[in-house]
């Protein structure tokens, strides 16, 4: 790695694109490395940057849930992702959903217009033994292996790993349209979501299909741990008949309108883009081969002719244990100069990464210029993802949404205005600091 004058960053994922943009905010030069389009990872396939691989939703826009809180504070420190999110978001009901080409496609244009920001397009493979100027490390959970050894050399422990998987994305036009009715949850007005209505009958015959069906095969010296708000459809399946009925294929909130009834179960499918032709299986990651695929997904009588965009698939993510590693500014303890950001860290989301990408970045500038770095206020969203990180005792820290438990408050649904109430002034704080 050259010496410049300036902050570099590996990896141009949510966090390292976000970090990037707030740094050249404050008039500071960036480089970004970003292995991609000379090498991909195993779930990559787009040369852009800020690829989203999973889900195309940025989850809930509810002002009054920890989603809608944690979107607010970063839209107040010029979030570029959720910037490119409301250009080009789909309706999905009270969620932030994207058409995911464009989003990227407008974060990459960003980046690389930006005069401040030079981007190469190299594997960052080894972190150097003396970093005199801030450094961060956004290379995301799909880390290439030969820096993820870098990392754990430097972090002096071992990372930890879980295994994510993704949904498939089925063709609009494929699907039988007597099968499936259009409706969002509790008669919203929107009906964002394609709902394919499964008899008991129909049901308990694709849990069994499911749990008998052919997987993909682990090396043995690989240790899985899923991640549990992410578990694919099979493990689930295999927790009991009803799990999946009480999960993703709960049909509460929703009437069929040819029965008038509540479904027994229900599979829903989201746009992934504006003119309605890709549709995500929402919450059916799998780790089923291909052409198991087609034929357990086949006895939904929806989907019983469905042309597959993007199978299923699983891969291998990897994050640090972060306390002891980390201090809630995101510097590593053994280098103030060294930043963790994104999903590395041990949160786990869209905007959490986002978000981490933001304060690497204000903080990261901090540094360059003689200044303490901001550390957030516990009453803040980001400051709960902070201090989860920095400050959780557990031997092996587990990966993390925000969510209203994370707030230091009783009660937190009853004291949801006190919660939003806490969060826009500790953001006010963090304003007037970086102003």
């Amino acid at each position: 790695m050259q010496k410049f004058n300036g902050i570099e960053i590996i990896g141009a994922g949510l966090a390292g694109c976000e970090a990037a943009n707030q740094i050249s905010k404050r008039g500071i030069n960036v480089r970004l490395y970003e292995m991609k389009p000379k090498k991909f990872s195993a779930a990559h396939t787009s040369p852009n940057f800020s690829e989203l691989v999973c889900s195309n939703s940025l989850k809930s826009n509810d002002p009054e849930k920890a989603a809608g809180i944690l979107k607010n504070e970063m839209l107040r420190l010029d979030s570029l992702i959720l910037e490119s999110a409301l250009k080009f978001q789909v309706s999905a009901g009270g969620a932030l959903a994207v058409d995911r080409e464009e989003f990227s496609n407008y974060i990459t244009k960003k980046i690389n217009k930006n005069p401040l920001i030079e981007v190469i397009s190299e594997e960052f493979s080894e972190i150097p033994i003396d970093i005199e100027k801030p450094l961060i490390i956004s290379s995301g959970p799909l880390t290439s292996e030969s820096l993820s050894n870098s990392i754990e050399k430097f972090c002096g422990t071992d990372s930890l790993s879980f295994y994510d998987s993704i949904s498939p994305i089925i063709l609009y036009d494929s699907l039988d349209s007597k099968s499936f009715f259009r409706a969002s949850r509790y008669e919203e007005k929107q009906a964002d979501y394609i709902n394919c209505p499964l008899s008991e009958i129909e049901y308990k015959k694709f849990i069994a299909e499911l749990i008998a069906s052919d997987k993909t095969e682990f090396h043995s010296f690989e240790k899985i741990k899923y991640f549990e708000s992410c578990l694919p459809i099979e493990v689930m399946a295999s927790r009991g008949e009803d799990t999946l009925r009480f999960g993703p294929m709960k049909p509460v909130g929703l009437i069929d309108p040819k029965t008038q009834r509540r479904p027994y179960a229900v599979i829903q499918l989201r746009k992934e883009n504006e003119n309605e032709s890709m549709w995500n299986i929402v919450g059916f990651q799998t780790k089923m081969k291909i052409n198991e695929q087609k034929r357990v997904f086949g006895i939904i009588p929806a989907l019983k002719k469905a042309e597959f965009l993007r199978f299923g698939s699983i891969h291998r993510n990897t994050y640090l244990n972060s306390p002891g590693i980390l201090k809630n500014t995101l510097q590593t303890v053994k280098n103030p100069n060294v930043f963790i950001a994104g999903q590395l860290t041990g949160v786990e989301g869209y905007t959490e990464s986002s978000a981490m990408g933001i304060v690497a970045g204000i903080n990261a500038s901090r540094v360059f210029n003689n200044h303490k770095p901001i550390e957030f206020p516990k009453t803040t969203a980001i400051g709960t993802l902070l201090n989860y990180l920095s400050e959780n005792t557990d031997k092996e820290l587990q990966p993390m949404n925000i969510n209203l438990g994370l707030f230091n408050i009783e009660k937190p649904k009853k004291n949801i205005n006190k919660i939003i109430n806490n969060s826009k002034n500790g953001m006010e704080e963090i304003i007037n600091i970086i102003k």
